[in-house]
């Protein structure tokens, strides 16, 4: 056994043996650390280098084991500042080799404790290349993260679950109630009035809106158009979030009647929506794209940009219509991106324009949106 080893044996951490089983059968041994407990959910894999307590709070990982592909998690602990939203969301972290001992000068905890407080099972020491590899081949599946069970209870167990794409996750993740983003180092002069629908919220968006000078509202993703109206916004922001868009038919309903009623901007999850509400289609990706390093194709200049993103679901091009044209492309595999509509003041991207983490290349769409609302108001 390895010295490290021994170290984190001493600590108590990953001092008992845990399993990642997928619905293949596939297997994979590991140690338990964070929570021992027994969780399930669809397994993805991030490729983002840095930013792991940002995919732990980010609430489009909600009902999934996440495997970050960068080896080494761990070395600069948790902070107070780097969360995307109130609590963990991923339902399991799975990752190659966990740093005991963090090093950071912001860092307040390290990752073990956090997630142990959560009760969020980890599981380190696999090989995290060979899964992913899998996953890329095989597609993105349902597997149980377990310290307790034995294989084959696990797939026993696997095969009673719900299915991730069978499940309401906004619910879970969205405000229950309607509140003002607050933030004390911002005091500037509100510009103008954002609500944003919250479907699974990075904070990170209300941050960036709030240093643009905006007044920001967030609502929960039940709030019907005429409450959403009644706010008076001078533009509506509808947000990121996990699951199926195929599900939320309520919220398709919404993004109608929201339409042509004020200027609205969808990222990720609010993305698809709009395509919902203008007819278009959408379908599962094999594996998703997650990470920080995504390379998008603006169609009218061009220029790529490197883009966070964080998705298991794209929108059909062949089915966009009504006015509705597609404005950028994934630079990888040609899926939709972008959207913009010829005459009424609307656009979505599929990536995430906020980062956290990720490349702030894309920041300027805030500006983009800030624009059109002006553009709306003359």
């Amino acid at each position: 056994m390895s010295t490290k080893m021994n170290q984190l044996k001493s600590t108590g951490i990953m001092s008992k043996k845990a399993l990642l089983v997928l619905q293949d059968g596939l297997v994979y041994e590991g140690y338990s650390f964070g929570a021992e407990t027994t969780t399930y959910g669809e397994v993805v894999f991030d490729t983002a280098m840095t930013g792991y307590q940002e995919m732990l709070t980010d609430p489009s990982f909600a009902g999934q084991i996440v495997i970050p592909t960068y080896p080494i998690i761990g070395n600069y602990g948790i902070n107070e500042i780097d969360s995307e939203s109130r609590q963990i969301q991923v339902r399991g972290f799975v990752i190659r080799e966990y740093c005991h001992i963090p090093s950071n000068r912001q860092s307040k905890g390290n990752l073990h404790e956090y997630l142990k407080a959560a009760g969020i099972p980890g599981l380190s020491g696999i090989d995290t290349r060979a899964l992913t590899r899998r996953l890329r081949s095989a597609g993105v599946m349902m597997g149980i993260l377990t310290s307790d069970m034995t294989t084959q209870e696990a797939l026993k167990e696997l095969q009673s679950l719900p299915s991730y794409g069978t499940i309401d996750y906004i619910k879970e993740v969205s405000t229950s109630k309607t509140y003002p983003w607050e933030s004390q180092s911002e005091n500037a002069p509100s510009n103008y009035r954002i609500t944003i629908v919250d479907m699974g919220l990075k904070y990170n968006i209300a941050r960036i809106l709030k240093q643009f000078g905006c007044q920001v509202t967030i609502v929960p993703s039940t709030t019907s158009a005429d409450e959403i109206l009644s706010l008076n916004p001078h533009g509506i922001l509808l947000s990121p979030g996990p699951g199926d868009p195929a599900l939320l038919d309520y919220m398709i309903k919404t993004v109608r009647r929201l339409i042509e009623k004020k200027p609205i901007m969808g990222i990720c999850l609010g993305h698809q929506l709009i395509a919902h509400a203008f007819g278009a289609k959408t379908f599962k990706l094999k594996f998703g794209h997650r990470g920080g390093n995504h390379p998008v194709r603006d169609l009218a200049t061009g220029r790529i940009y490197i883009t966070t993103q964080n998705h298991g679901y794209a929108v059909d091009a062949d089915t966009v219509k009504d006015g509705l044209e597609v404005s950028h492309i994934n630079s990888n595999d040609d899926t939709v991106e972008g959207l913009s509509h010829r005459d009424i003041p609307i656009f979505s991207i599929q990536y995430h324009s906020e980062g956290a983490p990720g490349p702030q290349d894309n920041i300027y769409l805030f500006d983009k949106f800030l624009e059109m609302i002006k553009e709306a108001r003359i």
